[in-house]
């Protein structure tokens, strides 16, 4: 029994150990697997580090072209030097040599070629073509460049906000270039040299190389020389009008096109003062698709725009205008304290008239104004390609208030972008259609075939074509002070409209500070462009839109006229038939007296005030005037 049992023994012990043995290469198995299939990527990637030095090859930032092709950023060549100090046989000649050709310090320099305790080091980023060609001829061994890529833009402060800028490690910061950083930025690669245990590259050992695949071109709308002019003239503004800022887009109204769009101030491109935070999120901020402003009257067009539509005035009304109206108990003044009188429903638009316009809004009713409101596409963003735009301020229509309504009529109690605004207005004179407008046309990689081609859509349609031929015709008469004639800019047949509001602050209306706009359209019959410039806080005591904005823009459809080679539309009027005279005296006169006396001389004027006798004037006396000109008079 006992040699049965030491036989029982010896198997019970031979089955644990082959157990044992079994548990070990199941362990020793699962490891193995682990080790070659899930960490087996991550661990030839370790081994890789260890036996082969990367430098990197930089991707050729792609290049922002304007519509014509014209260069407005691009990519220029750089270099970044490194060194392997384990490589390097002569450490203080080379950094004598390097500290000397990149103006460095000698002893920085020295303590990154001495260094051992890492493979390569980074000397200096952005080395200049000279200098990199004079370090290229040393040929010391240690010494590697790696080319680098720096954004430059031509144009230097042109188009600030939308280009915006990028890092020094080229990733987009603002405007098109964050918007599109991606397509632009392309793929960079990277060279791999095998090495020894230290770090020292391995001679007739194979080289890996792979090139950097460079970034894809934009190709935007805007047309660089109608910018030039345009920024020239926002320049004006600010210098004469001592504006806190001042905006302008250039549209074309039957595609959507930006042509132009420009916010000042401005800074260069070139020179990004990022040491100033504060001034640099201000100034790069692009104001026309991201800052919202009551419009004042220039919304006139869309509130007549809607009560046509619905048929709740016809052109054979008439109005009366007592200088005020009374809504919920409340008085809301017309601009012109004593009043326009009785006018047609088309005079009241060429007038400005805030009574006309408190009635259009109440006549059209809360639920229908805000129907129009959104078919115009106010309160949503326009879906531009441009980062961070804003959808404007509605009111929540179940606290609007009746004098809420009426104050709407006249673009008060409502907030827009310009870009909102000018898109919806070009809805109104194009024949009825809410297009997306679009800054961006194509987007080409770098063998020049087209990836993307932009085209604008019709959102859907806001007015009949009738209404909108109509709108036509009143912003003609508004601008050519009811005379029919193409005086705007002489022998062009221009329409606009002009706009002025108070600004608001946490107290209620912020004193003094205001916001002047102005609207045209070229040819009126049939736009093709359109045009929005908004003067925020003008300085210098003026700001009626008439005043402050209208005859900037008056510079940028001249301008734009020459440009283009557009020939006039009326020959037979040209700026010699209006020519200057001297402005007489109203100060002192009683306001009876003083509109008689500017009657007299057909000139269009406005009035300031709700006194009873002049005591000041624009233009001032003996200055000189034009017949197209709308006065001024304070009371």
């Amino acid at each position: 029994m006992g040699g049965g049992h030491n036989l029982f023994s010896l198997q019970k012990r031979i089955f644990t150990l082959l157990l044992v043995f079994a548990f070990l290469f199941c362990v020793i198995f699962l490891r193995l697997g682990v080790v070659q299939i899930i960490n087996g990527a991550w661990l030839q990637n370790k081994a890789e580090d260890q036996w082969t030095r990367s430098l990197p090859i930089i991707a050729e930032r792609g290049k922002i072209l304007d519509t014509n092709g014209a260069v407005l950023a691009k990519s220029l060549s750089s270099y970044s030097l490194y060194t392997r100090a384990k490589e390097i046989k002569e450490t203080s000649l080379v950094a004598e040599f390097l500290a000397s050709t990149l103006k460095l310090n000698f002893s920085d320099v020295y303590k990154k070629v001495t260094n051992k305790s890492v493979s390569e080091v980074l000397i200096s980023l952005q080395v200049n073509n000279d200098d990199a060609l004079k370090i290229f001829e040393k040929d010391f061994d240690g010494v590697y460049l790696t080319e680098n890529i720096t954004r430059s833009y031509p144009y230097g402060d042109l188009l600030t906000q939308v280009l915006g800028f990028v890092t020094i490690d080229n990733v987009g910061q603002a405007g098109i270039e964050a918007y599109f950083n991606e397509q632009l930025a392309g793929k960079s690669g990277y060279s791999l040299v095998q090495s020894d245990l230290t770090g020292v590259s391995l001679e007739n050992m194979l080289d890996y190389y792979i090139d950097a695949t460079a970034g894809n071109t934009i190709s935007l709308t805007i047309d660089a020389n109608l910018q030039l002019i345009v920024e020239r003239v926002l320049n004006l503004v600010m210098q004469e009008q001592k504006a806190k800022s001042v905006s302008c887009i250039v549209m074309n109204a039957k595609n959507g096109e930006i042509l132009a769009m420009s916010n000042k101030p401005s800074f260069d491109l070139n020179n990004v003062p990022r040491d100033d935070v504060s001034f640099l999120m201000e100034t790069v901020k692009n104001k026309t698709v991201v800052d919202v402003y009551e419009p004042g009257s220039t919304f006139k067009i869309i509130t007549m725009s809607i009560a046509l539509e619905l048929g709740v005035a016809q052109l054979t009304d008439r109005f009366y205008c007592p200088g005020y109206v009374i809504v919920d108990g409340e008085k809301i003044k017309c601009w012109k304290s004593i009043g326009h009188g009785s006018q047609s429903l088309a005079e009241g638009l060429a007038n400005s008239c805030n009574c006309v316009f408190t009635t259009l809004a109440q006549r059209i009713g809360l639920e229908r104004f805000y129907q129009y409101l959104n078919i115009f596409g106010f309160g949503t963003p326009t879906g531009i390609e441009i980062s961070g735009e804003s959808g404007g301020i509605l009111m929540n229509k179940n606290l609007v208030k009746t004098v809420d309504l009426a104050r709407m009529g006249f673009g008060q109690a409502v907030a827009v972008t310009p870009l909102q605004q000018i898109t919806a207005i070009a809805s109104a004179v194009n024949g009825g259609n809410l297009l997306t407008p679009h800054i961006v046309k194509t987007l080409t990689n770098k063998d020049n075939e087209i990836i993307s081609s932009y085209q604008s859509t019709v959102k859907r349609t806001t007015i009949s074509s009738n209404v909108s031929s109509i709108i036509n015709d009143m912003l003609n008469l508004t601008v050519s002070k009811q005379t029919g004639e193409y005086t705007f800019v002489p022998g062009y047949a221009v329409g606009g409209k002009t706009g002025t509001t108070q600004k608001y602050d946490e107290t209620g209306i912020a004193g003094g500070k205001y916001v002047s706009s102005f609207v045209g359209t070229y040819p009126v019959d049939n736009p093709q462009y359109i045009l929005l410039l908004a003067v925020d806080e003008p300085g210098t005591g003026a700001y009626f839109g008439s005043v402050v904005a209208s005859p900037y823009a008056k510079m940028i459809f001249k301008e734009m006229f020459d440009l283009y080679s557009i020939p006039p539309d009326d020959p037979s009027i040209t700026s010699q038939t209006f020519q200057p005279f001297e402005m007489p005296n109203l100060v002192g006169l009683s306001l009876t007296q003083a509109i008689n006396k500017l009657n007299e001389m057909k000139l269009a004027y406005e009035i300031d005030g709700l006194g009873g006798k002049v005591v000041s004037q624009i233009p001032v006396a003996k200055a000189n005037a034009y017949p197209t000109d709308t006065i001024i008079i304070s009371t």
